[in-house]
C-alpha cells in the first residue's frame, strides 16, 4: 500500500479541493455559461434557435462543453411518445436526420428517427439509452461512422469506433430489442474535411460490420452496394455533395430499410 509523507499528503489534500473548482467547463463567450451543471432534474433548458454561422459556431460550442451526446435534442420528442408503440428507432448522424426531411413517408407506422447531424460514435453512444432503449422499440437501425471517418470530434482507433457501435449493439439485445446494422454509405470525399480520402476507410468498416452481424446474428443492411460506384463514391443523383443522400437516394434507401426490420422482427418472433 502507498503511504504519503506528510507535505505530500497536505499537497493532494489541497489539489482535492481546487479541481472541482476548476472542473466545470467555463469558456469564454459561451451564451449559456448560466445554464444549470450537475446532476439537476431538467438539464435542458429552453434555448433560442441559433440563426447564422456564428450562431451555430456557439450552437457547436456549447455541444462540446455542455451536451456532448445532445441529449437534449429529442427530449421533448422523447416525452411525447413515452408509452406508445415503437416499431423501429433509427440512430444515425445527418444521414438519418435528414431522411424524415427527404422522405417523411418512411417515419410512419410506429418508425421514429432519431439522426443528429455532425454526430459520431461517441455521441450517439452517450444518448443510446434515452433516445433509443427508453422508447422500447422492436427494432433498432444503427448506421453510423461517418463522421468517426472525417474526424469531427477527434481523433479514434478504428477499434474504438467499431466498439462503439458493437456496444450499442449490444446494449440493444440486452433490452430485446433487434439490432439491423446498416453500412455507411458511400463517400469519396468530405466537404467539411477537405483533403480526406474516406473510401477505404469506409470500406474497410462495411467488411466489419457485415461479419459483425453475421456472428452474431444481427441483421446487415448494405447501402453502400446499392449506392456506390467502382471508386467508392455515391453514383451521380444520388448524393447533395457525395454524402448526405438526394430524395433519389433515399428512394433506394427505404425499401432495403423496411425489407431489413422486417427480417429482424422475424427473427426474434
Amino acid at each position: 500500500m502507498l503511504r504519503l509523507n506528510a507535505p505530500l499528503a497536505a499537497i493532494v489534500c489541497a489539489l482535492a479541493l481546487i479541481v472541482p473548482a476548476l472542473a466545470e467547463t467555463k469558456v469564454p463567450g459561451d451564451p449559456h455559461a448560466d445554464d444549470p451543471v450537475g446532476i439537476v432534474a431538467d438539464p435542458c433548458p429552453p434555448h433560442p434557435k441559433p440563426d447564422g454561422q456564428a450562431a451555430w459556431q456557439m450552437e457547436n460550442l456549447h455541444m462540446l462543453t455542455r451536451d456532448f451526446g445532445q441529449i437534449c435534442r429529442y427530449a421533448a420528442d422523447n416525452r411525447a411518445i413515452a408509452g406508445q408503440k415503437v416499431r423501429a428507432v433509427f440512430m444515425g448522424d445527418s444521414i438519418t436526420d435528414n431522411w424524415i426531411n427527404l422522405d417523411p413517408d418512411m417515419f410512419t407506422g410506429g418508425l421514429v428517427d432519431r439522426g443528429i447531424s455532425g454526430q459520431t460514435t461517441a455521441q450517439m453512444l452517450v444518448r443510446f439509452r434515452s433516445d433509443v432503449i427508453a422508447l422500447k422499440p422492436q427494432v433498432v437501425h444503427i448506421m453510423a461512422g461517418t463522421n468517426d471517418i472525417a474526424g469531427n470530434t477527434g481523433a479514434a482507433t478504428m477499434e474504438t469506433v467499431l466498439g462503439h457501435i458493437q456496444t450499442m449493439a449490444e446494449l440493444a439485445r440486452a433490452h430485446g430489442i433487434a439490432v439491423v446494422i446498416a453500412s455507411v454509405p458511400p463517400a469519396a470525399a468530405f466537404p467539411w474535411s477537405p483533403g480526406m480520402k474516406p473510401a477505404s476507410q469506409v470500406a474497410a468498416i462495411n467488411r466489419w460490420l457485415a461479419d459483425y452481424a453475421r456472428v452474431n446474428g444481427f441483421t446487415y443492411v448494405d447501402y453502400h452496394g446499392a449506392m456506390a460506384q467502382a471508386d467508392g463514391a455515391m453514383k451521380p443523383g444520388l448524393s447533395t455533395d457525395g454524402v448526405h443522400p438526394t430524395a433519389e437516394g433515399y428512394a433506394i434507401m427505404r425499401p432495403l430499410a423496411r425489407q431489413a426490420i422486417d427480417k429482424a422482427l422475424r427473427a426474434i418472433q
